[in-house]
C-alpha cells in the first residue's frame, strides 16, 4: 500500500497543474475533495455507514485530522503551484518525514527515535535531494514564490501533524474514517472557494475530467489507503511513502511528458531505496514474515 501510494501522489502534481490551467486554484482544491466525498460517502453508506467501532468517540480530534489531513494541504498546495517549481514541491513532500520523525517519538508510542532510524531518514532525503538537484531550489521568476514555498512546507507540517493524530484516534471504520475526513474538508473548502473566486467557471470537458481523475485516485482511493497504513503500521511508515513522490514524479515526466531522463536518478534511487530499508528495517522485516530486530 505504501509503493502505491508513493506512485499515485507522484503523478498527482502532474494532473494537478493541468487542472490549474481550467480552474482557479481553489476550486481546483474544491473539486477534487467534493468529487472525492459524495463516492466515498456512497461507499460508506453501502457498507453501513458506522464511524467508531466502539463506544469511545473523539468527534473533535477527528475533526482536526480532516480538515489537516485534506482540506488544508489541498488548497495550500493547490495556491502554492501558481508561484513554486513542481521540484520544490516534490522536496517539501519529502519532509514530512523528517516532521514526523520526532513528533512521532514524542507522542506515539513504540516510534521512538534510533541512530539508525535517523540515519535512514537522512539518506533518504539526501536521495531526494540528489534526484531533483539544483533545480529544486531554482527561482520560478514570481513574486510570491517565496510564500509558495512557505505554503507547501505548511503544507508538508499539516501531513505531518495529522498523521500522528490519526494514530490516536479510537478505532474506527477506516471507510467511515476516509468519508468523514472527506465531509469535513469539503464543507471548508467549498465556501472558501465562492469566497475567494466566485462562482467556478464552466471548464471544458477535459477540465472535468482532470478534476474528477484528481478526487477519484489521489483523493479518494489514496485517502482511504493512507487511513489503513498509518491505522496499522504507523505514520512513521507510511512518512515513507513521501520518499517516492519525487522518484515517481520523474519517472512519469521521463515516461509521459518527454522530458530527459536525470544522470543523477540511478544514484538518487539507491539512496532513497537504502534510506528507507535502514530507517525502518525492524517493519520491513515483520512484513516479509522474518524475525524482528
Amino acid at each position: 500500500m505504501v509503493a502505491l501510494l508513493g506512485l499515485i501522489w507522484g503523478g498527482t502534481f502532474m494532473v494537478q497543474k493541468l487542472a490549474l490551467g481550467h480552474l482557479p486554484p481553489f476550486w481546483v482544491a474544491a473539486g477534487r475533495i467534493g468529487f472525492a466525498a459524495v463516492i466515498t460517502v456512497a461507499i460508506w453508506q453501502m457498507r453501513g455507514g458506522r464511524m467508531f467501532t466502539t463506544q469511545e468517540t473523539d468527534w473533535t480530534r477527528l475533526g482536526f485530522v480532516s480538515v489537516f489531513s485534506a482540506a488544508v494541504p489541498f488548497m495550500l498546495l493547490a495556491w502554492a503551484q501558481q508561484y513554486v517549481t513542481s521540484a520544490f514541491t516534490g522536496v517539501s513532500m519529502a519532509a514530512v518525514a523528517l516532521i514526523v520523525l520526532p513528533l512521532a517519538h514524542i507522542l506515539v508510542p513504540g516510534e521512538r527515535m534510533t541512530l539508525r532510524r535517523n540515519f535512514g531518514f537522512f539518506i533518504g532525503f539526501a536521495g531526494v535531494l540528489v534526484l531533483i538537484g539544483p533545480a529544486a531550489f531554482a527561482s520560478s521568476g514570481s513574486p510570491l514564490e517565496t510564500a509558495g514555498q512557505i505554503a507547501c512546507l505548511a503544507a508538508a507540517s499539516c501531513y505531518g501533524v495529522s498523521s500522528i493524530v490519526l494514530r490516536k484516534l479510537p478505532p474506527l471504520d477506516p471507510v467511515g474514517l476516509a468519508a468523514a475526513t472527506l465531509i469535513f474538508g469539503s464543507c471548508m473548502v467549498i465556501p472558501l472557494a465562492f469566497i475567494q473566486h466566485g462562482l467556478p467557471p464552466t471548464p471544458p470537458l477535459e477540465g472535468l475530467a482532470l478534476v474528477a481523475l484528481l478526487g477519484l485516485v489521489p483523493t479518494a482511493g489514496a485517502t482511504l489507503l493512507r487511513i489503513v497504513v498509518i491505522r496499522s503500521a504507523g505514520p512513521v511508515f507510511m512518512s515513507l511513502t513521501n520518499y517516492q513522490v519525487p522518484l515517481w514524479s520523474v519517472v512519469f515526466g521521463v515516461t509521459l511528458m518527454g522530458e530527459p531522463l536525470p544522470g543523477s536518478m540511478v544514484w538518487a534511487t539507491l539512496l532513497i531505496l537504502s534510506g528507507v530499508a535502514l530507517s525502518q528495517l525492524g517493519a520491513l522485516q515483520r512484513l516479509f514474515g522474518s524475525k524482528t530486530v
